[in-house]
């Protein structure tokens, strides 16, 4: 299926799109799909990583490009035909969102025009020490610098994260707070309990950082009614999981359950099962954790680490517990607290007021129609691209 040769209102580019699941590739999914439900052609370009799915289809209202890839560093992706791919089609896009971390996004910022480009920020790249390591982290940083320099407009998850990010110079006083969008799931039957005790859950992938290994020694810590649900992909992970790792915690205490991947459809029971949940994450690469909103939004209460944007959910509801990143004993005492004080008290007001999709999607429509006159005739209003697709049908 080629792609036709109409105006594009939103081009998306990142180098992992559905049906691969991490908190950026849903960040950009779920606006994708917002926008093309309000009536802007949406266009994304990403890295053909799964050869199970097509090179080219219509996903959910949005037209998906992947491009072949030949190799794979770590988390990273080589495309030959990714940043020709994007530059060609920015050509043609009224905005060209670059959803960051992304190795290719300055070469693709410099063959843009910069009045349409915006680059959604989502988190540093933090990696282990090691020379080939520190590399990869100098090159990312620049070619984020570059982007980052050249876009119009710079959107970020919070601005606790991007006034403490490697590269906030770059984004000093340009950038606008737009927090990741997050489901409500629903009531849902409490399938995943076993028993009367506390419940903690996690969901997210299995990857180091995460920091799951101090979540599991500081439940450990609890009592023989306790349980700990895990859920999440260890299979199939960009950069490797670390779930022997994680089991090596466990070290077969039947109290803690490895669920693995959780589709859509169970997300709502697991919620449902849970008094609390846990977002341990240990370095910047996380930068907000859609699902600890989830949780929210089903009224339980959080532990989350005392990074920047990880904490801020917690710090805006006042539902749970901010403790520091790899401690154990501070997971151990949050949750000995959250035991004592039961059940958290309705659902959270900055959930519902900031974090809805259709208010995200709303702000990216604001950025959208801030951006300079169209190239190539791009229609200006929803309503006329309607009007004229519906004319050319």
């Amino acid at each position: 299926m080629a792609v036709d040769e109409r105006p594009i209102d939103v081009l998306q580019v990142l180098n992992y799109y559905s049906p691969y699941v991490s908190g950026v590739t849903e960040y950009a999914r779920m606006v994708a799909e917002g926008l093309a439900s309000r009536g802007h052609r949406v266009v994304v370009v990403a890295g053909h990583h799964d050869p199970a799915t097509p090179a080219r289809e219509i996903l959910n209202g949005v037209e998906v490009v992947r491009t072949g890839v030949v190799a794979r560093i770590g988390k990273g992706i080589i495309s030959p035909s990714f940043v020709p791919t994007a530059v060609r089609l920015a050509q043609r896009a009224r905005m060209t969102l670059l959803n960051a971390p992304m190795l290719e996004a300055g070469a693709i910022a410099l063959a843009v025009p910069r009045e349409h480009l915006v680059t959604l920020y989502q988190c540093d790249v933090s990696m282990p020490p090691g020379a080939f390591n520190a590399f990869q982290s100098a090159v990312l940083d620049a070619s984020h610098r570059t982007a980052l320099r050249r876009s119009a407009r710079i959107a970020v998850t919070t601005a606790d994260y991007a006034e403490h990010s490697r590269l906030h110079g770059a984004m000093r006083g340009r950038f606008t707070p737009v927090s990741a969008p997050a489901l409500d799931r629903g009531p849902g039957a409490a399938s995943f309990r076993d028993g009367d005790g506390l419940h903690v859950g996690f969901l997210g992938r299995i990857v180091e950082e995460k920091g799951l290994e101090y979540l599991v020694q500081g439940f450990r810590e609890l009592g023989p009614d306790a349980r700990l649900l895990i859920g999440g992909d260890f299979a199939q992970v960009a950069g490797g999981s670390v779930v022997d790792r994680v089991r090596a915690a466990i070290d077969g205490d039947p109290r803690v359950r490895l669920l693995g991947f959780l589709t859509d459809e169970h997300l709502a029971d697991f919620y449902a099962s849970l008094d609390v949940f846990a977002l341990p994450s240990i370095n910047s690469f996380e930068a907000f954790g859609i699902v600890q909103v989830e949780a929210m939004l089903r009224g339980v209460r959080v532990v989350a680490s005392d990074l920047p944007g990880v904490r801020i959910p917690v710090q805006r509801s006042g539902h749970g517990r901010i403790v520091p990143p790899r401690d154990a004993a501070a997971i151990t005492r949050a949750l000995r607290e959250l035991t004592v004080e039961g059940a958290a008290a309705g659902v959270d007001s900055f959930a519902r007021e900031e974090c809805t999709p259709d208010i995200v999607v709303a702000r990216f429509e604001e950025i959208l129609g801030s951006l300079g006159a169209a190239p190539h005739g791009v229609w200006p209003h929803a309503g006329r691209r309607r009007q004229t697709r519906s004319g050319a049908r």
